[in-house]
């Protein structure tokens, strides 16, 4: 027998969207559910046409190739689906609808919790991002019990299974054709309960300790990098996996150099003689050296010089940035009678070769005027 349009199945047009597809299949699978109708075959035939039907019109791929090709799209590998382990996720839509979820089973290990991760804050100077360290981290934090070895029970006793909920930590409550599942409220899920506590943790599994470990910090980190110690966080309830540690790094203002990337930047004054005439001079580097830098007649205040591979380390790579220096031609304060004698003798023998950026603007200006 030739199957039945899907489209027809749920009542609604081709063109209608992924709501209204939805909705219709809401309507019709709280009507025809076979918990609803038990021992009505032709329910449980309507049930597994609806299901199939919007099996194959959730899917945006799916239902392109039927509007296309129609039930041919799907006789070689089958887009249909038969009521059965599939019901659950076409209907799995709907229930989240209708009760949020409640059904679905969380992903705690019953009797064993994950332990929390943690973060800490640390700051390094430029010049240990550049070479990198080995840093001590000392925080408190949980660890496994020594006494109970992380199980919560006293020594000679293990936790038994809860007698509320055989020890699935869930609790099944029917109501109406549908059967949903709650935490057990006994065991708070785990499965498990303990009838004598450890007393070194009170039924914990863990104790609060101050540790120190040691942190490999790699050259070339930049501010807000974040490494991951796997297994280093807090201790899980009752013998649960351990959590992370998380160290967040920040590096401290330098007195000297900006960062950008793997550059670095430094602002150098100069005098109004040696930008004129020319000279060199010396500045540190961030690896503990020193370098020249020459600076070339008719220097400008803002002018950078690149020292290439002076700058920081790329993490993990073998290559360096490099270093600016960038001028600052500094006007000399306080001068004395003679030394402003000089420079008006200077000023009336300048001519506009000498200051051609000064003439220029000067000139525009004049042209702006007139």
């Amino acid at each position: 027998m030739a199957k039945r349009d899907y489209y027809e199945i749920l009542g609604v047009e081709r063109t209608c969207a992924d709501g209204d597809l939805k909705t219709a299949f809401r309507k019709l699978a709280m009507k025809w559910h076979p918990d609803k109708n038990p021992g009505d075959k032709d329910c449980e035939h309507r049930f597994k046409e609806i299901n199939e039907a919007y099996e194959i019109l959730k899917d945006g791929e799916r239902r392109a190739a039927y509007d296309r090709f129609g039930h041919a799209a799907f006789e070689q590998g089958g887009g249909g689906h038969g009521f059965g382990a599939d019901f659950t996720s076409a209907f799995h839509d709907i229930f989240d609808d209708l009760f949020g979820g409640i059904g679905r089973r969380s992903g705690r290990t019953q009797g064993r919790e994950r332990g929390a991760d943690l973060r800490f804050n640390l700051e390094i100077t430029l010049e240990e991002a550049f070479a990198g360290k080995t840093a001590s981290v000392r925080l408190p934090t949980n660890v496994t019990c020594e006494t109970c070895s992380g199980t919560g029970a006293k020594a000679g006793t293990q936790p038994i299974a809860c007698r509320s909920c055989n020890g699935t930590g869930r609790i099944r409550h029917a109501q109406g054709f549908f059967t949903l599942e709650r935490t057990c409220p006994t065991c708070q899920g785990r499965g498990s309960v303990i009838e004598q506590p450890c007393k070194s943790c009170n039924g914990a599994g863990r104790n609060t300790k101050e540790r120190t470990l040691e942190v490999q910090i790699p050259s070339g980190v930049e501010d807000g990098t974040r490494i991951r110690l796997a297994g280093e966080g807090e201790a899980g309830m009752r013998g649960g996996p351990t959590g992370d540690l998380y160290i967040f790094l920040s590096i401290s203002p330098h007195a000297i150099y900006q960062r950008e990337g793997a550059d670095l930047y430094c602002r150098v004054p100069i005098s109004i003689v040696t930008a004129s005439l020319g000279g060199e001079f010396e500045v540190p580097t961030i690896d503990g050296g020193r370098t020249r830098v020459k600076i070339p007649e008719g220097t400008q205040t803002g002018k950078r010089l690149r020292l290439q591979n002076k700058g920081m380390p790329v993490l993990r790579s073998k290559s360096r940035g490099d270093m600016y220096v960038q001028v600052a031609v500094e006007t000399p304060q306080k001068l004395s009678k003679r030394q402003k004698e000089l420079l008006a003798e200077f000023e009336k023998s300048s001519s506009q070769e000498n200051q051609p950026e000064t003439s220029g603007f000067f000139a525009k200006m004049r042209e702006f005027f007139q």
